[in-house]
């Protein structure tokens, strides 16, 4: 068995280590828990013991096969838990991480399988996230950063790269949510900022904007 503190750390290091390809550093994992690194190196060394994660001081950590199953296993329930929040309980999509967090941790290996089939085994969570199956199978989409797409592209919005809920939220402004068609219009020299339509309407957003809205071909 594992502890919730172990389970967060096994979650951060696969979530570090899927946009990056070499082991995750120790710095890495405390930014993202906001703890010190002695308190980190104390938990990695304990999780090697356990055989969940590979070691090195000083060379990062990779997880074990072992260790992935959790972590994969902690996200699919925190994701499926997301659906639950926003389809069944009527929460937005900036409201539900914080609670997911908690859901998450919930060991009842009967209860998620109940929940996966009550929502009819969602593929992708509300934020366009894969959800992998009961066997830690995610399925895929294909996907790009709005920002690295021509002019004249016209796709759909099918995930995000932030899920800070001040950015959701901005979003939300915009009208643009999962599904939603866009044009890209226009890129402004001087900022690199698009010009954008959705609905009908032209919006402008920032580079940094862009950069965190992912799009694919329409009606993929």
């Amino acid at each position: 068995m594992y502890s919730l503190a172990e389970e967060n750390y096994l979650k951060a290091i696969y979530k570090l280590s899927e946009s990056n390809d070499d082991s995750v550093t120790t710095n890495a994992i405390a930014e993202v828990l906001q703890t010190k690194p002695a308190s980190v190196t104390d938990m990695l060394k304990r999780l090697a013991d356990k055989q969940y994660i590979n070691y090195v001081k000083y060379q990062g950590v990779n997880l074990t096969e072992r260790g992935a199953q959790v972590a994969i296993s902690i996200v699919r329930k925190h994701r499926l838990w997301e659906v639950f929040l926003v389809e069944k309980l009527e929460f937005k999509w900036d409201e539900v991480h914080e609670v997911a967090e908690e859901l998450e941790h919930i060991s009842s290996e009967k209860l998620i399988d109940a929940l996966d089939r009550f929502l009819e085994h969602p593929r992708f969570d509300p934020h366009g996230d894969p959800i992998p199956s009961k066997k830690g199978v995610f399925s895929t989409m294909s996907f790009k950063p709005l920002f690295d797409l021509p002019i004249g592209y016209v796709g759909q919005m099918c995930g995000v790269k932030d899920h800070t809920a001040v950015f959701l939220q901005y979003l939300d402004k915009l009208n643009l949510n999962l599904g939603k068609e866009i044009t890209l219009l226009e890129r402004n020299e001087y900022d690199n900022s698009l010009v954008i339509r959705i609905n009908g309407t032209d919006v402008v957003v920032s580079k940094e904007v862009a950069k965190n809205i992912l799009v694919s071909d329409k009606n993929v």
